[in-house]
């Protein structure tokens, strides 16, 4: 069935859907029974989340006419999902217990604005059997599982007793209610090294802890366990066996009220960062139609054994050694990924879900279910992929997704440029979803939007996404979780490798080049749109006209070098000559003595060139914004993004031939030995006191960011000097932490 047809399936469900509030309303009115009162069609549905997902749910339930509501933090009060509703309540300052986790001040919400109905989104309160109930009692329909079914599965130890007790396979492992830590160090030596520390509720891989050997047991637990109870309430914690060579794939599946359960098909989910997904696809590359069966059915089994209705996900661990697959966990909620099987089987399933909490029956039945083509979705997040994938705030001093100009290009967002992403909550800023006929098809798409995602103003993972996607392993299917770090020297760029380094910088003198010329043509139109188009004076063009010498100046940038193997990044010096022709173009010479290069451009918009050099014409974006002390400007042309800075207010003296020199030099603002702070974030735990001594990689302290721990440890083995932070302390990102002395 084609993309055609089921678009033209969901506009006869959007036009019946108003025709079925009336109907239901008018005989809840006359004393019929058709359905529950509290199941009456939702006219107005307060979101209890913010984001992307909100803002996704909100444009479906506009399309079926339900009025929206949001709830924000004092951090969200101009977000795109505030302005995106009907109606918005301020519920708390910005740490997430005090506000989206906060289910009765949320409550409140829905009562002040009249919303029958709460949609949770994913994250924060989606997955709280609690708050469910507490919809359920006050007589608001939560769009969700029932309390019951999030009960069993929130809790992993408990939902592997009901799947074992199904016949769904399970991995080994203890799943008990004793949480002792010498009890639990017994269990991981009878299951057997390596395992893996699981927190009992929750998801996305927040408190996951890889154990290799006893001796890191210890302080594995206690760190997951903190940070499963900063994460979602609750420390209790899982062990089982750690399968090596595993693919992450997960079922969707969708039951009703009536009983009624189906499966939309599965999505890998295989290729993660710090246990969290980065690029999922539907359908799973390289099963069989056998294997997907089973996987199926299983999924469709876990379901009933809970009563569950509504959307949800199963998630298998499969070990690719053997073919067998497990399974991991229910997640009780809309996932983070649901796009890319929307993609492929033509469905919206926030509108199933809002149908299913009406008390409507599933609008197909499985065999029904098509499948058509291949999708993929790529979480672009602010994070500095060179330290470890941390996450990074600031502000989008410009941002430009891929244009969407067909319905097999989705970008699902939740920020506009000159928003900041806050240290409070999730770094993704945006999903970008794309639909082929087959997976070549579709992974030809997949890169060619992400060369033309446009983000500057926080470090992203765009280019690093970019890389996995042209990866030949990748290319063919063949994933599995430890997918980054088995291809870890084809991802992180070896500066080791002359070869590549000289490649490397070829291209980003081509680039400066550009940018040099594009910043000059901006200055120069600046200057003319500010004295009303009015050609200047000769005397004061740009660059400036002097008698005897021709219009010359230097332009020193240096290049943000992001491709370091061992974590960090560098900077590179480039000297550029800029002289300007009588015909408009400038003659650009680098200042290593290689051929100059003629460059002429012509400016199409605010960001905008078309650029002429060395023979070839393309398309140009430039992004210029202001931050500690340096002009930062962001090159975009054809598959290339570069980053470079510039000094502000940098002294300059000019040699004879008229041409600039820097006569200032930058100094570090740190002395030597201080460690900074790898991110922004809150001191949780400082482990040692000044002038202890420490030894190389021992942790000194613990920070927290975006619910996720990190342990700042000493690069060198000496003394602690000037550590003046403390526990329950905000650190930016580079603020000095403490000194080591040697």
């Amino acid at each position: 069935m084609s993309m055609m047809v089921w678009a033209l399936r969901r506009n006869v469900r959007r036009k019946s859907y108003s025709m079925l509030v009336r109907y239901i309303s008018s005989s809840a009115s006359s004393g019929g029974d058709t359905i529950k009162p509290r199941e009456r069609c939702i006219e107005k549905v307060l979101v209890a989340n913010r984001g992307e997902i909100a803002c996704r749910i909100m444009r479906t339930a506009k399309r079926l006419g339900i009025q929206t509501v949001a709830v924000y933090s004092d951090a969200d009060r101009d977000s795109l999902h505030v302005k995106s509703a009907d109606e918005a309540v301020r519920i708390g300052p910005p740490p997430a217990r005090l506000s989206y986790l906060s289910g009765a001040t949320i409550m409140e919400a829905a009562a002040r604005t009249g919303a029958q109905a709460i949609h949770p989104g994913y994250g924060f309160l989606s997955e709280s059997s609690d708050f469910a109930q507490l919809c359920e009692d006050s007589g608001l329909t939560f769009i969700g599982p029932p309390a019951s079914a999030i009960r069993d599965m929130g809790d992993k130890s408990a939902s592997k007793r009901i799947m074992g007790a199904a016949g769904v396979p399970l991995v080994p492992g203890y799943h008990g209610h004793e949480q002792d830590i010498d009890y639990m160090k017994s269990e991981a030596e009878k299951i057997g090294y390596p395992i893996i520390i699981k927190p009992t509720h929750g998801g996305g891989g927040k408190g996951m802890r890889i154990v290799q050997s006893e001796k890191d047991f210890a302080d594995s637990f206690l760190g997951a366990q903190r940070e499963a109870a900063a994460s979602f309430g609750v420390n209790t914690i899982l062990l089982e066996k750690y399968i090596t060579r595993p693919r992450h794939i997960e079922v969707q599946i969708f039951g009703d009220k009536h009983g009624n359960v189906l499966h939309l098909y599965e999505r890998d989910c295989s290729v993660q960062r710090r246990h969290q997904k980065i690029i999922e696809e539907a359908p799973a590359p390289n099963i069989s139609e056998k294997f997907r069966a089973n996987l199926g059915q299983a999924a469709v089994s876990a379901a009933r054994a809970v009563g569950y209705y509504n959307a949800g996900t199963v998630e298998f661990i499969v070990d690719t050694e053997s073919d067998q697959f497990y399974f991991m966990e229910m997640n009780t909620r809309l996932q983070v990924e649901h796009p890319v099987t929307e993609m492929i089987v033509g469905q919206d399933l926030v509108e199933w879900q809002i149908r299913v909490a009406n008390g409507e029956p599933l609008p197909i039945s499985q065999s029904e279910v098509p499948m058509s083509g291949h999708a993929f979705e790529a979480r672009i997040y602010a994070e500095n992929v060179l330290k470890g994938f941390l996450p990074a705030t600031g502000v989008l001093n410009h941002y430009r997704p891929v244009a969407v100009s067909s319905s097999a290009v989705r970008v699902e967002t939740g920020v506009e440029q000159g928003d900041t992403v806050s240290m409070h909550y999730d770094p993704m800023i945006a999903k970008l979803v794309v639909w082929g006929g087959n997976r070549g098809e579709a992974l030809v798409k997949l890169k060619d939007c992400l060369s033309n995602f446009q983000v500057a103003g926080v470090p992203t993972n765009i280019n690093f996404i970019q890389k996995l996607a042209s990866h030949k392993e990748f290319a063919v299917g063949n994933v599995e979780t430890h997918f980054i770090e088995h291809h870890k020297s084809d991802l992180f760029a070896d500066e080791s490798n002359p070869v590549a380094v000289e490649v490397a910088y070829k291209a980003v003198k081509h680039s400066a080049a550009l940018v040099a010329a594009c910043v000059s043509t901006i200055e120069h139109s600046d200057w003319n749109e500010s004295n009303h188009g009015k050609l200047p004076s000769i005397w004061y063009s740009h660059p400036p006209f002097r008698v005897h010498h021709e219009a010359k100046q230097t332009i020193e940038l240096e290049w943000n070098n992001e491709c370091s193997s061992n974590g960090s990044s560098s900077s590179n010096l480039i000297s550029l000559g800029l002289m300007y022709q009588p015909d408009g173009s400038y003659i650009i010479q680098e200042g290593d003595g290689s051929p100059s290069l003629k460059v002429r451009v012509t400016r199409a918009g605010k960001c905008d060139f078309r650029v002429e050099a060395a023979g070839l014409s393309m398309n140009v974006t430039l992004a210029v914004y202001l931050k500690d002390g340096y002009k930062h400007i962001h090159i975009w042309h054809g598959s290339e993004h570069h980053q470079f800075k510039q000094k502000v207010g940098i002294e300059f003296s000019e040699d004879e031939e008229g041409v600039q020199h820097r006569t200032s030099s930058e100094t570090s603002s740190h002395p030597p030995g201080t460690v900074v702070a790898p991110m922004a974030g809150l001191v949780v735990k400082v482990l040692v006191e000044n002038e202890a001594k420490v030894d190389q990689g021992q942790p000194v302290l613990v920070l927290e960011a975006m619910k996720m721990e990190h342990v700042v440890k000493a690069p060198s083995s000496g003394s602690i000097q000037e550590l003046k932070v403390k526990a329950g302390q905000q650190v930016s990102d580079g603020s000095a932490l403490f000194r080591i002395k040697g």
